[in-house]
């Protein structure tokens, strides 16, 4: 199963299209949302709906400070006790995309090996 295609230029699609550009990062589709995983490990659930766009993402370090905002929850079934935040915004409205980013990347160095992660610093250099 796939979902639409989302539009580039939405949240969702800004999301998604950063989230694609980690090492090793896969989508697939289980129980109908997006998953985006690094070697099987999901570091970003996405959903977009109409204005809506959700996200949950793994925020080891910055969680509760994630929580102090108004648009964001510990993640259901019981993932929030393992530091999975979920967001909801009006994707439609200026949302605060750059901390948006540091969440996903944030969530992808908790998820994947530490040689992709080093691979990330690598890079930097």
């Amino acid at each position: 199963m796939s979902l639409a295609p989302l539009d580039p230029k939405s949240l969702a699609g800004r999301l998604r299209a950063r989230a694609m550009k980690y090492p090793e990062a896969t989508e697939d589709f289980p129980w109908g949302e997006r998953a985006i995983k690094v070697r099987g490990k999901a570091f970003l659930f996405l959903r977009a709906e109409g204005r809506s766009v959700s996200f949950s993402v793994k925020l080891p370090e910055s969680a509760a400070e994630a929580l102090e905002l108004p648009y964001a929850q510990p993640t259901a079934y019981g993932l929030g006790k393992h530091g999975w935040v979920t967001a909801e915004v009006d994707g439609s409205r200026d949302a605060p995309v750059k901390t948006f980013e540091a969440w996903l990347d944030e969530s992808y160095r908790a998820v994947a090996p530490k040689k992709l992660v080093a691979s990330l610093e690598e890079g930097k250099k």
